[in-house]
C-alpha cells in the first residue's frame, strides 16, 4: 500500500495502513501502568529483552476535534522508538514480537479494524499538561498542537510518564567522548574475496593487497557515513530547539522568532539546557487555545483567550534607556512599576489597609440552564440594551459598577501624576496610556450582561485604600447615559458614556461613544475614546470577546499617543495585541508601546522598531493583577467582587438609589435566581416609564449637562452623605404611581 509522505515535522497523514489493520493479541497486557523506556537504555534493544523485541504503550485518549464534534475518542499509541500513532479505530497493529501495555480500563476488550490517522515523532515534539484540568495535556510540533484528554487524572500521570520515557531515549544531553555514535558498528568481511581471488589463482601477496586496498576504502566510507550521522543528530537537536523556542514566541507575543533565540540565550542550543517537558504557567496559555471548523486529519488552530505576554524584561527598571525630558532617564523612572503590580498597591503604606471580601457569597439556588438563542433569536438586528433577557444572561454587578472597575489600576494615574510634578511628561503619558489599556483587562472571560441601571439610580465607590472616590448615576434613559467623576491623588477622571450594540445571530458588537477625561492638578488633560468591542460564538462554540480599533490619547502639551487594537482573525495564534506609540507636538516618535490588554504593556524609548533587539530593552508599565482563587462562572476579578458588597456600616450611609440597593441585583449575587427574575421583571416595567418621567421634565440630580457639551459632576454628593441628607432622592427600586410623574408637569 502506497503511504502519502508529508514534511517530517508534521503529523504525518496515511492513505494506507501503515500501522497495520489487524489487532492480535499482544504478548503482554498491563493495565493503568506507564512503562519506563528509560530503564532500557539508550537503546531499545538493550536492558536485557531480546534483539527486535519492543514495547508499546496504547490506549483509548480523547482529542478535540472542531466545535461541531467536540472531544472524540482515538486510540493512541506510543512506540519505545519515539512514534506516538493515533487512529479513529482502536488497536492498529502492533509490530510482531512487541509487548503492549494498556492505559485505562476502557483500553480493555476492543479490537475494531482500521487504519491510522496520524503520527508524532517525540524526537522533534514537546508536550505539557494543563494546570488547570487534571486530565488534559498538549503535545506540540512544528505545525500544530494536539489537544488530548484522559478519562482520570491517573491515567494523564500514565500517559505522562510514558511519554518522559520514551524521550529520555533521545535526552539531548551532550554525548560523552567515549560513548560511540552508532549502536553498533560497520563492519566488513573479506573471506569470500580472499577464497574467490585464491581460486582463481591469484598470489597470496596479492590477494593481501586487495584485502587491505578493501579496508581502507571501506574505513572511509565508515568515516564519512559516522560523519553523516552526526550531523543529522546535530540537525534532529537543533530542529527541537527551534520548535521549542517557536512554541514559546507563539506564548509570547513576540513576532520576531530570532528575539526568542536571543531570549533563551542562543547558546543553549549547543549546552542543551531546554528541558521539553515542564507543567510551567505557559502550561495555562495553552489551555485557552481553541479550534474552529477544523477537520480531524487537518485542523485549523484558533487561540481563543488569555496566552500571556512572556514577560521578557519584568521589573527592568534598572536599565537605562535613552534620556529624554531634560536628560531625565527613562529606565529609573519604572523602578516603581513592580512594586505597584498586583494587590501591592491596594496595601500601599500610604493609605489605610480595608478588609473587603474575596469571594461572592454562596448560591441559595441551583441554577437553571436557559438556551440564548432561544430568548434573542427574534431581536437580530436590534438595540441590544432594549432587549429583555432574564437574569441568567447578567452578572451581579450594573453598567455604573462597571465604570468603576476600569479604575482598578488607578496606581498608574498616581505615578503619571508624580512623574509629570518631577517633570517627566513622557513617562506620565504613557502611565496614562497603560491605564487607558488597562481598563480591558478584566473583560476576558465575562460573559455575562452587566445590569442596566434604572434612571436616577447611583453608585459611590469610597476606597481610600487606593486613594479615590468615585461616583456615578444614569443621567438619560432615551439615549441611554452614564455619567461618572472619581478623584484622586492629584488628578480628576470624569465622562458621560454610551453605548450602541446590535446582535448579528452569532455576535454581538458594541460601538462605546463618549469622551473620557483626565486633568491633574497642574492643568495637563488627556482625552480619549475606547474602542470597539466584539463577543462572539454565542450560539455555537466557546464564548470569546475581543477589542479592537484605535484610541487616540490627546493632550493638551507636549505628547499625545496612538495605540492599535488588533482585530482577533480566526488563524491568530496571538491575539489580543495592543502597539502603538508616543509622539511630540512636531510628529517626532519619542516612545514605542506594546503588549496586551488582558496582560501587560510594555515601552522602548525614541521611534522603536520590531527588531527583537530593541524590543529585549523594553521595560514594563503595567501588568495584570492574579485572578482569584475562587472563580465563578462570571469569572470577575478580586476587585469586581468587591464593588457590590455592603462593608459593615455602609448600607445606612447610602442614597436610596445606590445600586447596591438593587433588589435583582442583590439576588442575583446571592443565588436567588427566582426572586432576582421576580424583581427584574418588575422594575423593568417601571424602567418603560423612565421615557414619559424624561419628557416631564426629569432631571439628573447631581450631574448638570452645559449646552451640548458632556455632563460634570456640580459637586454636594459626598456633603449630603456626610450630613445624611437624601432630599431630592427618590427609591427609584420602588413602585411608582401616576401621581408621580403627574407631579412632574410643569404647572
Amino acid at each position: 500500500m502506497r503511504v502519502k509522505e508529508m514534511h517530517p515535522l508534521c503529523c504525518i497523514t496515511l492513505e494506507s495502513g501503515g500501522i497495520g489493520d489487524a489487532s492480535p493479541e499482544p504478548a503482554l497486557l498491563r493495565t493503568g501502568s506507564a512503562v519506563n523506556f528509560a530503564a532500557r537504555g539508550s537503546d531499545p534493544n538493550a536492558g536485557g529483552s531480546d534483539v527486535g523485541t519492543s514495547t508499546s504503550v496504547a490506549g483509548i485518549l480523547y482529542k478535540w476535534t472542531n466545535y461541531g464534534k467536540g472531544w472524540r475518542s482515538r486510540w493512541f499509541t506510543l512506540r519505545d522508538n519515539g512514534v506516538l500513532s493515533y487512529s479513529k479505530s482502536r488497536h492498529p497493529q502492533s509490530p510482531p514480537g512487541s509487548d503492549v501495555i494498556l492505559i485505562g480500563a476502557a483500553a480493555r476488550g476492543v479490537g475494531k479494524h482500521g487504519k491510522s490517522a496520524g503520527i508524532v515523532h517525540l524526537k522533534i515534539s514537546s508536550f505539557r499538561e494543563s494546570k488547570s484540568d487534571d486530565r488534559r495535556f498538549y503535545i506540540f510540533t512544528a505545525t500544530k498542537t494536539l489537544h488530548l484528554r484522559t478519562s482520570s487524572k491517573k491515567e494523564r500521570v500514565a500517559w505522562i510518564e510514558a511519554l518522559n520515557s520514551t524521550r529520555s531515549l533521545f535526552s539531548l544531553r551532550p554525548r560523552a567522548d567515549n560513548t560511540p555514535l552508532l549502536a553498533r558498528e560497520l563492519s566488513v568481511s573479506t573471506e569470500r574475496l580472499k577464497l574467490r581471488l585464491l581460486e582463481e589463482g591469484v598470489g597470496e601477496g596479492v590477494v593481501n593487497d586487495c584485502e587491505q586496498i578493501v579496508l581502507s576504502e571501506f574505513s572511509g566510507v565508515q568515516g564519512q557515513f559516522q560523519l553523516l550521522c552526526e550531523e543529522r543528530s546535530n540537525l534532529l537537536d537543533t530542529l527541537r530547539q527551534l520548535e521549542a523556542a517557536n512554541i514559546e514566541a507563539e506564548a509570547s507575543g513576540s513576532n520576531d522568532g530570532e528575539y526568542q533565540l536571543m531570549k533563551h540565550e542562543y547558546r543553549n542550543l549547543a549546552q542543551r539546557k531546554y528541558s521539553e517537558w515542564s507543567t510551567t504557567e505557559s502550561s495555562d496559555d495553552v489551555e485557552k487555545q481553541e479550534l474552529d471548523e477544523a477537520s480531524d486529519e487537518e485542523e485549523v488552530h484558533f487561540f481563543d483567550t488569555n496566552e500571556y505576554f512572556s514577560e521578557h524584561t519584568s521589573c527592568s527598571g534598572s536599565k537605562n534607556v535613552d534620556q529624554m525630558d531634560g536628560g531625565m532617564s527613562l529606565g529609573n523612572q519604572t523602578n516603581d512599576v513592580c512594586k505597584a503590580d498586583g494587590m501591592e498597591n491596594v496595601n500601599n503604606p500610604k493609605y489605610p489597609k480595608v478588609e473587603r471580601r474575596k469571594k461572592l457569597p454562596d448560591p441559595v439556588e441551583k441554577e437553571k440552564g436557559v438556551s440564548l438563542w432561544s430568548m434573542i433569536k427574534d431581536n437580530i438586528g436590534k438595540d441590544l440594551t432594549r432587549v429583555c433577557l432574564p437574569v441568567y444572561f447578567n452578572e451581579p454587578i450594573s453598567s455604573l459598577q462597571k465604570c468603576f472597575e476600569d479604575l482598578e489600576y488607578s496606581h498608574l494615574l498616581d505615578q503619571a501624576y508624580e512623574h509629570g510634578k518631577s517633570g517627566n511628561s513622557l513617562m506620565r503619558i504613557l502611565n496614562v496610556a497603560a491605564f487607558a489599556v488597562s481598563g480591558y483587562a478584566s473583560s476576558e472571560g465575562r460573559h455575562c450582561k452587566p445590569f442596566n441601571p434604572l434612571l436616577g439610580e447611583t453608585y459611590e465607590a469610597d476606597y481610600p485604600e487606593k486613594g479615590i472616590r468615585f461616583f456615578s448615576e444614569k443621567v438619560s434613559h432615551h439615549p441611554t447615559l452614564i455619567a461618572c467623576h472619581c478623584e484622586g491623588k492629584g488628578w480628576r477622571f470624569w465622562c458621560d458614556t454610551n453605548v450602541k450594540s446590535k446582535f448579528w445571530g452569532r455576535s454581538i458588537q458594541v460601538d462605546p461613544v463618549g469622551t473620557l477625561n483626565l486633568e491633574f492638578d497642574d492643568g495637563e488633560i488627556f482625552q480619549w475614546s475606547k474602542v470597539t468591542t466584539s463577543i462572539y460564538n454565542l450560539i455555537l462554540g466557546n464564548i470569546y470577546c475581543d477589542h479592537h480599533g484605535t484610541m487616540h490619547i490627546q493632550g493638551n502639551r507636549q505628547y499625545s499617543c496612538k495605540l492599535k487594537f488588533k482585530e482577533q482573525s480566526i488563524l491568530d495564534r496571538n491575539p489580543h495585541q495592543v502597539n502603538g506609540f508616543v509622539e511630540d507636538t512636531a510628529g517626532k516618535k519619542v516612545a514605542q508601546l506594546f503588549g496586551k490588554w488582558d496582560d501587560s504593556m510594555y515601552f522602548v524609548s525614541g521611534e522603536g522598531t520590531d527588531n527583537a533587539k530593541d524590543r529585549s530593552e523594553a521595560s514594563l508599565l503595567w501588568k495584570r493583577n492574579k485572578p482569584p482563587p475562587n472563580l465563578t462562572r462570571y469569572n470577575l476579578t478580586s476587585f469586581a467582587i468587591t464593588l457590590n458588597e455592603l462593608t459593615p456600616g455602609l448600607k445606612e450611609k447610602l442614597p436610596p438609589t445606590d445600586s447596591r440597593l438593587r433588589p435583582d441585583q442583590r439576588h442575583l449575587e446571592n443565588g436567588e435566581f427566582d426572586k432576582a427574575n421576580e424583581e427584574k421583571l418588575r422594575l423593568e416595567t417601571r424602567q418603560r416609564m423612565s421615557r414619559k418621567m424624561q419628557e416631564h421634565g426629569w432631571k439628573p440630580r447631581w450631574f448638570e449637562r452645559v449646552g451640548e457639551g458632556p455632563f460634570r459632576y456640580i459637586g454636594g454628593y459626598w456633603e449630603a452623605r456626610e450630613q445624611g441628607m437624601w432630599n431630592g432622592c427618590p427609591n427609584v427600586f420602588g413602585e411608582i404611581t401616576e401621581d408621580i410623574i403627574n407631579s412632574l408637569e410643569p404647572s
